[in-house]
Parts: structure tokens; sequence; C-alpha cells
């Protein structure tokens, strides 16, 4: 076993290098520069797009704009925004957090860029049905002899989205928090018993499809972000003569090293993109698959309304949970890491209640990103085998939770981060190559807009 967690380890390293980083961030920074700063320019009306307002039930598609969002924020607002802004705190201290905003507004261009792609190029599973994402832009933007890009993603697709971190971290928490106080907790069997269940709570919605994700999520996902923000809130405002000082680390600790860096400021921007890149998803062909599946007939709108996602995501839900580990200071306790370090962060900022509202949180995220992450995972699988198959991905989908809930933390993290990496070369590579059709039907879009 620990020749396998470091073979792991090892894996997600080596595929973190400075080539991914210039591909997400760099690739990012060309949309934004190429477009002229299109969506920065138009999130008013991506608002209204989200509120209907140009919602039509006749379109093409599965789910609602709405709908499509609060599928992708399923899978994103959650543990990434919990669990791993602590661990990129860990491992490139406070000052990854700047590099997880930086990452974050470029990825909104690159949520807007392959969002609309997923819509401009959908094309058919072998059940007839529409179905977008990266692996359909890629052959249906590109063409047929491109596909072994879209098998390369495919295949990466079908395990970077597995549910393992987000089993571990939750079966994490409730042990730390519930079992070993209540004198529950009976090591691997706990954690055993533990995946079952939550194993038997995602079945239950994921075989559904993306109907039942879509309108769970919905449901779900607004409440708990609302309950987590206000939680947080309290925890930052009752710490208010320390926001400018936390501001002020974060900024220094950026460009200057730390402890926690070894003092090497590209450890911390390693730290903070890889972080961001888990937690918003810009830039890996997740996102692309749930909005793939709105009903629009237009591809830019869609596009505009991917481009919330890391605003909400990374600048906003991120940005309240790094404040409160560092006002806390639970980020400096060397016993703990992880999820653990944020239940700290609230045991400390809001005692007695703290740890079990942000216990409900957690175990509402995870179980939303779970069911999201699902559907990913079976797109994948049926591009590949046949969509009258998924079942059979999602009956492995399932056992991965269990799987998940008793490995180390470091293993899962090395593993899925590899997996993440390679799908993101395939999808950035497409979409850098498709951008000039995204810019003409943006001006095209527009140009309608203004005269109707």
């Amino acid at each position: 076993m620990d020749l396998l967690e470091g073979i792991l380890v090892g894996f997600g390293n080596a595929m973190w290098g400075m080539p991914l980083l210039i591909v997400l961030v760099g690739g990012g920074l060309f949309f934004s520069i190429y477009i002229l700063f299109l969506p920065y320019r138009h999130i008013g009306h991506a608002i209204d797009i989200l509120r209907g307002k140009y919602d039509k039930e006749e379109d093409a598609g599965d789910i609602s704009h709405f709908e499509a969002l609060s599928t992708a924020l399923a899978a994103t607002v959650g543990m990434g925004n919990i669990s791993g802004v602590a661990i990129a705190i860990t491992m490139g201290g406070p000052g990854a957090l700047f590099w997880m905003w930086i990452s974050a507004l470029v990825g909104v261009s690159t949520k807007f860029f392959t969002c609309t792609l997923a819509v401009m190029y959908r094309g058919r599973d072998s059940k007839g049905e529409l179905q977008g994402g990266p692996m359909y832009f890629i052959t249906e933007g590109l063409g047929k002899h491109w596909k072994p890009l879209a098998i390369l993603f495919s295949i990466a697709g079908m395990f970077g989205p597995l549910p393992i971190f987000n089993a571990n971290q939750l079966t994490a928490a409730f042990n730390d928090s519930l079992f070993i106080p209540l004198g529950l907790a009976q090591g691997w069997m706990t954690n055993l018993i533990f995946g079952l269940i939550l194993a038997g709570l995602v079945a239950l919605v994921i075989f559904g499809g993306i109907k039942r994700i879509g309108k769970v999520a919905s449901k779900m996902v607004p409440a708990m972000v609302l309950l987590y923000t206000v939680t947080v809130l309290y925890i930052i405002l009752s710490n208010f003569n320390q926001i400018d000082d936390c501001f002020a680390l974060i900024f220094t600790d950026a460009f200057t090293g730390n402890a926690v860096s070894g003092g090497v400021v590209g450890a911390i921007i390693v730290a903070g993109v890889r972080r961001a890149a888990f937690s918003n998803e810009a830039g890996l062909g997740t996102a692309p698959m749930a909005h793939g599946a709105a009903k629009t007939d237009e591809p830019i709108r869609e596009g505009l309304i991917a481009m919330m996602g890391p605003i909400i995501d990374t600048i906003i839900v991120c940005t309240m949970t790094a404040l409160a580990i560092i006002i806390t200071n639970s980020w400096q306790n060397a016993d703990t890491s992880g999820i653990n370090i944020t239940l700290n962060a609230f045991d400390i900022g809001l005692p007695v209640i703290g740890k079990y509202i942000l216990m409900i949180c957690i175990l509402i995220f995870s179980l939303t990103s779970m069911f999201s992450l699902s559907y990913y995972g079976s797109k994948c699988f049926s591009f590949l085998f046949g969509a009258e198959y998924k079942n059979i991905f999602n009956v492995f989908y399932i056992l991965s939770i269990i799987a998940g809930s008793v490995a180390s933390l470091s293993a899962i993290i090395g593993f899925i981060d590899g997996m993440y990496a390679l799908m993101a070369f395939p999808t950035m590579l497409s979409a850098l190559m498709l951008a000039p059709k995204v810019k003409e039907a943006a001006k095209a879009y527009f140009d309608q807009l203004k005269s109707t």
C-alpha cells in the first residue's frame, strides 16, 4: 500500500508541472484577451439568463440553465471549497489563495469558451440522444481524425471525477467530529460501514440520470451555499479587525514564500493553481458536460452562464473559507490536515455549534458533488463503450465511494489530480483551436441582441 501511495502521489506531482500551468493559466489569459474580456463585460446579461428570462421549453437539451449551473456547481462547490482550500494553504501557505484567485479570474474566460463549445458542437450518443462535452466538441468541431484526443479525455474522464476525495474527507470529518467523541469509531470497519451508507444514498439519485441530478442539485445547492455563507461570514465579521492583516498576509506570502512552501514562490503558485482547478474545474472539461445538457439553442448564453462558476466557487466561497482558516490560525496546527483544518476553524470561530453546522454543509455538499460527478464519468464511459452500458460505470462509481472512504488522503489527491491533468490537455488544446468559432458566434449573438 505504501508503494502504491508513493506511485500515485508521484503521478499527481509529475502531471502538475509547468506545462499544465501554462496551458491552464496561459490559455485562460489568451481567451480573455482574444475576446476582449467580453465575459466580464456581460455579467448582468448572464444573470438575466440565469433567472430564466430567455428559457424556452421547446429548446434542445435536458435541463434548464439554472439546473445546468446548479449541477456544475454541485460538483465544484463542495470539498474543493472546504477541504481543498485547507489543503492549498497547507501545501503553499496563505499566499496560495492569491494564485487561486488568478486561476479563477482567467478561468472565467476558459469556462465561457469551453461551455459555449459544449452547446455549439453537441453530438449524439449511441442511443441517439443529444450530448455535449469536450469529447463531442473535439469530434464534431475538429473532425473525426481528432478522435484519439477525445478518447484520451474520456478515459481520464472516467477516473478524474470519481467521488473518492469527497468520500474520504466526509468520512474523516464524521470520524473526528462525531464517531470518535461518541466512542463509535472502530477504525477501518467504521470507515467501511460509513462508505456503504454513502454509496447507498448516492445510488438512489444517480441511477435516475441527469434530469434527477439537476432537480436535486438545484434544490439542495442554493440552501447549503446560503447556510455556509452565513456561518463563515459570522466567523469573519466577528474578527473584523483582523481582516486587513489576513489580506496583507495573503498578498505578501504570494510573492515572498514561507516556511510551508520552503520559501519557493513557484511552490505556492503550483499549490494555488492546482487546488483552484480542483475547486472550479475551469479548463478540465467537466463543466462543459453539464452545460452541454442545457435546454438552449444559443451556445453563447450557456457560455455566459458557465462563466459564473469560478466567480461563485473560487472568488467568493473559497475566499470566505480561507479567511476563516487564516483568522482562526487553524492552518498552523500541525496535527490537523484537510477537512479537519476547516472543522477546527469553525470550532474556534463559532464554539459549540460551528463544527456541527459545517458537518451538515459538507454532508450536503459532498452528496451533491457525488451526484454530479457520476454524470461526468458516465458520459465519458458512454462515449467510449455505448450509452446503453452506462449503468456498468455507475456500479463502478458506487464501489469507488466505498474505496475512497478507507483509502489514504495523499494517494487519493495524487490519483485525482493526475487524471484531471490528463483531462485538461485535450480540453484546452481543442478549445484553443476552436476559439475563432466562439468569437464569431459571440459577435453574431451580441449584434442580434442589440438590434432587438
